[in-house]
This record gives structure tokens, C-alpha cells and sequence, in this order.
């Protein structure tokens, strides 16, 4: 057996399903998780002595790969002043002031520590602002792993074929509406269904749980427009989105400002963290200023703090950075998809930024409904196929994939013969 079986074989008798988080069991591509030694910029090394190139870069926050020194220079700085405080710093204060310069819906923001203690969070105090019980989320898109959000919920839930967690309560699950994405239409029904109930819809922007799959055309803009009309707030879940994709987020790329944005791991560079933040009279609503209660003794730990900082500062100062992820990214997905075409598989690759999925289906993926056509079982088969050539994916049809700075035109090249051959294998096509 490998090292990698034999930790996962002792994991298994001691924490359950093996793994701290459902999506690495490879529950839906078959096999057994790979154990991660260390990481250094592009490269994986696991406790086998195997690399891999990464194209999953911790689910997002390594825009500039694993172990950048900017980022390391930061927390060594900050190491020998002790690693919590459970008291205000100066960092935290000028964390707040940077993620208010460049997103562009936060007039104020609370630091907590992690995207799901974000996201509900934000609709904690939606509810408390609008004295209203009800959200709307959408389908496969996925916030976390709070009550209100496992229902459809997307991600490591989806790969898991239980979308409805057993310890949701009905009543929880009756305050949660859920509709397509990209489906105003069924928004607006579901608005017109509950007068005056819904205190929030939350959403992906770009979703990045169902696999990637870009809002249509006017569908953020309509969801805007629709908020403003019947006093709802507006919440953009950009835990994946933000500083990805444009230096601030979905919501510059595509110029529709929420009312409230919900971070997480991106703001400290890898290490665990979250925010949320939006209008000033929301965010008042917010204890010791308001009455809408939230507390953690980590939030704004100093090495998260001081890794994130040194992380945005240097996105915020090299802009030039999003035209190199996105001319890495569309040469992937082009690449990927003239791959697919010539081997007669036409299937469907999306791309926004530096995040792309490849689907398994010939079909457009414009929602859920879209993403589960796809061949599950071929997917895996090719997972394994890139697995073997030393490119490491997300172990799920319904996951994302992210590209960092550390990927270079040679790695490019060498994802892309892993893939023509990797797609052979799958299908048991002639090369």
C-alpha cells in the first residue's frame, strides 16, 4: 500500500468518512485521496513522492500559487508577536480599510473566520435589517455549510448525492426558497409568491459549486433591479469570486453592486478567514453598534490578517496580474476545448477569469439542472487519467478549477497533452 492509503485507512477510524472535508474522500471519482506533503508555487508534492501541477490552489486563494514570498515574508513578520490576541489590532483596522477601497459594495465590514461564518452571518443581519424571515438561494449554488444554505445546496453536498442534510429542520428549510440559477423569472414568481417575506437573496455571482457557470447576460442586473424594487438585500457570496476574478471581485467585472458581499479565505491568503460587509446604515445593524448579534474570538487573527494584507496590497498593486491569469486561463479552456472537438466529444467548457470547468455533457451548463447531465462516471475516468500524468483537479464533475500566476506556458502545455491523452483513456478512444 501507499503512504497515502495507509493515512487514509487510519483517517477513516478516527475522523469520519476519513477526511476534515466531504469533497476529498473522491467519493464520486473513485480511489483513494492523495495525502499532500507540501506545496511550493504551481507544484504539489504528496507523501509518496509524487507532484503534481495544481489546478485547485486551495479552492481559489492562491491567485499567486502556494507559498508565494510576499505572503511569507508577512506572517514571519508577524510570528513572533504571538499568534492571537482575542483584542483589537492595528492590522485589523487597516484589513477594513483595504477591502473598502476595492470592493465596491462595503462601506464597512466585519472580519470573521471563514466564508460559511460570513455568509451566515450577512443573513443574519439581513434578516435583523428588514425584519423579515425568509431567503431566496438558488440551486447548486453553494454558501457554506449553514442550515438555511443546505437546501439544493451545491458542492461537496452535491457530490455526495444528499443536497438535504439530515439535521436541517423543516422549519429552517420552509424559510429557505430556492430557484434555477440564472432563472429571473422564477425569482420573480417566488417574490411574487411571498409579499414582503424575503429578507434576502443570496447568491454565486459566478458559481463555482455546480462547476463553473457564468450569470446569463442581464441576469445580475435584473436580480439588482428586483432587490431595489421590494426592499430585499442583495448578497453577492464571493468566497471564491472575490479578488479573483477582478480586484473587486464579480461585482466590478460585471458593474452590479449588492447591497452586502460575503469573503473568505482569498482576504488572508490562504490561511483561515472570512468577511462580511456592505451599506453602513445594514452593517450599523451590527453588535456592539446595533443589536443583530455576532462574536469570534479569532476574528482578525494577526498572522491571517498580516498574510492577507501582503496578498491583496500586491493584486491591489499590480493590476497587470488579471490580464496574466486570464490569457493563462482562456489558453486552458480553448485548449481544452479543441481537444474535446477533435476527439468528437463536443463537450462544454465555461470560463470567467481564471476559473473553468470542463463538463462532461455536449449540452450548454447554464444551471443545475444543466451541470447533472453530465457523464459522472467518464469524468472520473479522466480525473484518474490526469491524476496519473501529474495534474491534480477537483476530485468532482462539480467543482471549478483555478488557475494561479505559478502557471506557466510550459504547464499549460503539459495540462494539455494530459488531457488529449487523458480523454482517450476515458472514452477507450483511438489516439
Amino acid at each position: 500500500m501507499t503512504t497515502s492509503q495507509n493515512l487514509f485507512a487510519q483517517a477513516q477510524e478516527l475522523i469520519p468518512g476519513g477526511v476534515n472535508s466531504p469533497v476529498r474522500a473522491f467519493r464520486s471519482v473513485g480511489g483513494t485521496p492523495i495525502f499532500m506533503q507540501s506545496a511550493q508555487g504551481a507544484w504539489l508534492p504528496d507523501v509518496d513522492g509524487n507532484q503534481y501541477v495544481d489546478f485547485i490552489n486551495s479552492w481559489g486563494p492562491m491567485i499567486l500559487g502556494h507559498a508565494p514570498a510576499v505572503v511569507l515574508d508577512a506572517v514571519r513578520a508577524a510570528l513572533p508577536h504571538s499568534l492571537s490576541f482575542g483584542a483589537p489590532t492595528r492590522r485589523e483596522v487597516e484589513l477594513a480599510e483595504l477591502l473598502i477601497a476595492m470592493v465596491p459594495s462595503v462601506e464597512k465590514v466585519r472580519l470573521v473566520n471563514s466564508g460559511t461564518e460570513a455568509t451566515m452571518s450577512a443573513v443574519r443581519v439581513a434578516r435583523g435589517y428588514t425584519g423579515r424571515a425568509k431567503i431566496l438561494k438558488f440551486e447548486g449554488c453553494y454558501h457554506g455549510h449553514g442550515d438555511a444554505f443546505l437546501i439544493a445546496a451545491g458542492s461537496g453536498a452535491l457530490t455526495l448525492g444528499a443536497p438535504d442534510s439530515p439535521g436541517v429542520t423543516q422549519g429552517v428549510a420552509q424559510d429557505t426558497l430556492t430557484v434555477p440559477y440564472n432563472d429571473l423569472d422564477a425569482v420573480k414568481a417566488a417574490i411574487a409568491a411571498n409579499p414582503d417575506q424575503l429578507a434576502a437573496i443570496i447568491i454565486e455571482p459566478v458559481v463555482g459549486n455546480m462547476g463553473l457557470v457564468e450569470p446569463a447576460a442581464g441576469f445580475l442586473a435584473g436580480l439588482r433591479a428586483l432587490c431595489t424594487e421590494h426592499g430585499i438585500v442583495l448578497i453577492f457570496d464571493e468566497v471564491m469570486t472575490g479578488f479573483r476574478l477582478a480586484p473587486g471581485g464579480a461585482q466590478e467585472l460585471y458593474g452590479v453592486v449588492p447591497d452586502m458581499t460575503t469573503l473568505g479565505k482569498i482576504i488572508g491568503g490562504g490561511l483561515p478567514v472570512g468577511a462580511y460587509g456592505g451599506r453602513a446604515d445594514i452593517m450599523n445593524q451590527v453588535a456592539p453598534a446595533g443589536k443583530v448579534y455576532q462574536a469570534g474570538t479569532l476574528s482578525g487573527n494577526p498572522l491571517a490578517t498580516a498574510a492577507g494584507m501582503a496578498q491583496l496590497r500586491y493584486l491591489h498593486e499590480h493590476p497587470e496580474v488579471y490580464e496574466q491569469l486570464n490569457a493563462t486561463t482562456t489558453r486552458l479552456a480553448d485548449g481544452t476545448r479543441q481537444i474535446a472537438k477533435e476527439l468528437g466529444l463536443n463537450y462544454t467548457v465555461n470560463q470567467v477569469g481564471s476559473m473553468f470547468s470542463l463538463f462532461f455533457t455536449a449540452a450548454p451548463v447554464n444551471n443545475l439542472e444543466d451541470a447533472k447531465q453530465a457523464d459522472l462516471p467518464a469524468f472520473g475516468r479522466y480525473f484518474h487519467g490526469m491524476l496519473n500524468r501529474g495534474i491534480y483537479l477537483a476530485p468532482s464533475q462539480f467543482e471549478a478549477l483555478f488557475i494561479s500566476t505559478a502557471i506557466t506556458d510550459e504547464l499549460v502545455d503539459k495540462y494539455l497533452v494530459a488531457c488529449r491523452e487523458s480523454l482517450i483513456e476515458a472514452h477507450g478512444l483511438s489516439a
